[in-house]
């Protein structure tokens, strides 16, 4: 059965609805937000964030990236963040393609898979950049994903939040911060029309003020993105395409929602400058991934109702032509999810064979394999697998949970602490490894792993009670005290200077 990352444990269930409205609402939203929050820190569990001067822009880098971990970590707990190690390093390695292209190519960018079957995606403050899988699933052709993908970079690279907030002043920090608690409260007390009472309440008499300035971060975010989606060798011209698509999707029900709710509204001025932007441009030799038609078929798979003939349904839904690879590869999901891992494994040896380069095909056959009894093999075949691609973290991931399987955790931990030790973990993969550490029997390293877990999920103080379980394990090495104590310090004083910020922009009145 093909399946998302399971080892980590379940977060307790919070109202779907809630995750849905907050997702489908902040691509607009979140452009004006700047609300005073708690310390958070990077993705990557390695650094914590850059403290800034206190003399600085009223809204640092650090500041959008507090607040966008922040965000993340409730979209995480609500589930609604997709755990698929396969798409999730899929959007990764786009998005840092497209966002090489950027002036700033070396700003830091988080991309995931949002588990919402509409078309949209959105950008966070602080770089992290959703992706609906509704939106893969609607795109026709990569350079169209790729659209979509560099619109949102461009509202970070632009720093279009921390451009709202200036023009608005603290009044419209109040503002938008009444209008997201809005959104909580239209969300929880259950419908749309609560949530759009509570925001035409909110905005009052500023809210036409704050609209246009968000339509005008729309149309420099597209005519940017294209840019930097053309110089990732994509057709610039897929954008408008792709508009034209959620177009005639949203029909007629464009003309009564007010564009002012409407994450992405568009309209025929919008397409047509997005023409004459491509135009610009030129077409180019477009450079599409094999990779890209696997995974829009892997998420048609992965999100149909486990209730009926999967193999049926995904032969009849798919638009991929019979015979091609995104084709064979989605069957051979569908049969994996139906019990049928011995078929399954048939396709993908052979799909294997004809495309030797691709990471998720081996993931795929090694899982079949081991679903089918034959574990031995689908060990042999990850083993084989991370010898051509080493450090791979879906391929990594992959594996460690089936080294866990069979009982060698050991080896999951040693082979996850190479890979993570060079490539930033998501705060489910450092989960896997502090898992992997626990079952290995490394309980000081465990609980440090769920430390950086915490960190990279927004939550310091409980990043400090692992740190000090981990120095109270039996058994630590010197260099292992070392380690846990000088985090432990460093998470200290990164609070201890955060309250006197705080302390000092209260007083300022900033």
């Amino acid at each position: 059965m093909v399946r998302e990352t399971t080892t980590a444990p379940r977060a307790p269930h919070i109202r779907s609805g809630l995750a849905a409205l907050c997702v489908s609402a902040v691509g607009t939203l979140l452009l004006a937000l700047a609300v005073t929050s708690p310390a958070t820190a990077q993705s990557s569990g390695n650094d914590l964030p850059d403290i800034g001067s206190p003399a600085g822009a009223l809204v640092t880098e650090s500041d959008e990236y507090r607040l966008g971990a922040q965000i993340v970590r409730t979209l995480r707990d609500q589930k609604a963040i997709m755990n698929d190690p396969e798409v999730t390093e899929y959007l990764q390695s786009l998005g840092m393609r497209i966002a090489a292209q950027a002036p700033e190519g070396n700003r830091r960018f988080t991309f995931f898979p949002v588990n919402e079957a509409t078309i949209n995606a959105f950008a966070l403050p602080g770089g992290f950049i959703g992706v609906n899988y509704g939106t893969v699933l609607a795109s026709q052709n990569e350079s169209e994903l790729a659209g979509v993908v560099g619109h949102e970079i461009a509202h970070v690279t632009q720093r279009h939040i921390a451009r709202t907030i200036r023009a608005q002043g603290q009044q419209g920090i109040a503002q938008t911060a009444a209008i997201l608690a809005a959104i909580l409260i239209g969300a929880i007390a259950g419908g749309a029309d609560a949530m759009q009472g509570a925001i035409a309440i909110a905005q009052g008499a500023a809210a036409q003020q704050q609209v246009n300035f968000t339509r005008a971060n729309e149309y420099e975010a597209d005519r940017v993105g294209i840019g930097f989606t053309a110089a990732a060798g994509f057709d610039p011209n897929a954008t408008a395409t792709f508009f034209e698509t959620m177009s005639r999707r949203t029909g007629l029900a464009g003309q009564y929602v007010p564009e002012m709710i409407q994450t992405h509204p568009v309209n025929a001025n919008r397409i047509a400058e997005a023409r004459a932007r491509a135009a610009q441009l030129g077409r180019k030799n477009v450079s599409e991934s094999a990779t890209y038609e696997c995974i829009r078929e892997r998420l048609r798979v992965l999100t149909y109702p486990k209730d009926g003939n999967i193999v049926e349904r995904f032969k009849k839904e798919t638009p991929a032509p019979k015979g091609s690879l995104g084709y064979q590869y989605g069957l051979a999901l569908a049969l994996m999810t139906s019990g049928r891992n011995q078929e399954a494994a048939k396709i993908l040896y052979d799909l294997v064979e004809k495309h030797e380069n691709l990471t998720l095909l081996y993931s795929a056959l090694a899982q079949a394999q081991v679903d089918a009894g034959m574990q031995n093999d689908g060990l042999a075949t990850y083993a084989r697998a991370i010898v051509l691609f080493p450090r791979n973290v879906a391929l990594s991931v992959r594996y460690a949970e089936a080294l866990m399987a069979a009982g060698k955790a050991k080896e999951a931990h040693a082979l996850l602490l190479d890979v993570f030790n060079n490539v930033a973990p998501t705060p489910e993969q450092i989960q896997l490894i502090a898992l992997a550490a626990s079952a290995a029997g490394d309980t000081g390293d465990a609980y440090y792993y769920m430390s950086e877990y915490h960190i990279a999920s927004g939550d310091l103080p409980l990043a400090v009670q692992q740190l000090e379980l981990a120095l109270a394990a039996p058994n630590l090495t010197s260099v292992q005290r070392q380690r846990f104590q000088a985090r432990l310090d460093e998470i200290r004083d990164y609070l201890a200077t955060v309250r006197v910020r705080k302390v000092n922009r209260e007083r300022d009145g900033s």
